[in-house]
Formats: structure tokens, C-alpha cells, sequence
């Protein structure tokens, strides 16, 4: 089997969270910037290593003040911690599309077990003689697990951001010939 190495298309990938407010709506926010990493034996996805980072600077939910509020020591304290990483230990296919990847998340130097939904779009050549492979990621985790703590309590009960954190991730890569 050939070892393959694939690598992030940015302009067609992207990194996104969801977070309660307020306990009535939901923030949306992304990385400007990231990469990801991937290591197959062919197109074996079950045997496949991946990385991720992503520099807390590039850090949005479309409203400069709480970007800001996000990268300080309330948060992510981005200055001490300047990145998210995820590193793959092992991935289990479920169906022809739909696989389970456990890893490594770290956040504020914090490493946790978590386990993400991976829905693979197959493996195509595309009009430049390159092949590709889509993947849609899910997951969810609590951002006190990872030393985000920081919250203040609403008059009416409840809290200003919520624990839970839904993660999703729709990432294009090309193989490094």
C-alpha cells in the first residue's frame, strides 16, 4: 500500500462552532485561518492520521468586541495559547460514508478524548489532474473541559454562554503528489 498525503484546500474548507447566548440564540463563529493535515494508505480513510491547527487569532463571530473578549484570559487566553489543535488516534467506518474519528483536542494546553461524526463525499479527479476528497465533520463538546469557564448569571435564571459547544467542519483536500 502507498502512503498518501493530502492537504487543505482553504478556499473551498471551513471551521465553524456554535455556542449558546443567553440560553435563547446561538453565536456562530469560525476560523479566517486554519490547516489540516491528512495521511492515508491509499484511500483507506480507517487507517488515516490527520492534524488540525488553527491560530486563535484568526478567531471570528463577526463582532469585533467579542472576538476580542474570546482571545483573552477569560477564554482562550490566545496570548499564553495561541492555538486549537486536533490529532486523530483512530477512525472506524460505520457505513460507506459515514466514519467515527477519536482524537485529541487542545485547548489553553488542555488535552481532552473526544469522538467526531465524519461523513466522507468520496474521492474524485478533478479537472487539473488532481484528486480530491470532501469530508463534513460534527461534534460537541463542553468548553469547561477545556478551562473555558468563564460565564455570568442572568437575572431570569440560566447563564450568558452556554457549556455545550457544537463543532462542524466541511474540508476540501487535494493529494500532495
Amino acid at each position: 500500500m502507498a502512503t498518501k498525503q493530502w492537504a487543505l484546500d482553504p478556499s473551498h474548507s471551513e471551521v465553524q462552532f456554535k455556542v449558546k447566548h443567553m440560553m435563547i440564540s446561538t453565536v456562530t463563529g469560525e476560523f479566517k485561518e486554519f490547516d489540516v493535515k491528512l495521511s492515508t494508505e491509499d484511500n483507506d480513510f480507517t487507517k488515516a492520521k490527520a492534524t488540525f491547527s488553527a491560530p486563535l487569532s484568526a478567531i471570528t463571530t463577526k463582532n469585533e468586541q467579542r472576538d476580542n473578549h474570546l482571545r483573552s484570559a477569560d477564554f482562550f487566553d490566545a496570548e499564553n495559547h495561541p492555538h486549537v489543535t486536533f490529532e486523530s488516534e483512530s477512525i472506524s467506518k460505520k457505513n460507506d460514508e459515514e466514519y467515527e474519528l477519536k482524537g485529541n483536542l487542545t485547548i489553553r494546553s488542555i488535552s481532552r478524548p473526544v469522538t467526531l461524526k465524519v461523513e466522507n463525499s468520496g474521492v474524485v479527479a478533478d479537472p487539473w489532474g488532481n484528486t480530491r476528497t470532501g469530508f463534513e465533520i460534527s461534534g460537541k463538546i463542553s468548553r469547561k473541559d477545556f478551562g473555558l469557564t468563564y460565564n455570568a448569571a442572568l437575572e431570569t435564571g440560566g447563564v450568558v454562554v452556554g457549556d455545550e459547544v457544537r463543532l462542524f467542519a466541511n474540508v476540501e483536500l487535494v493529494e500532495q503528489k
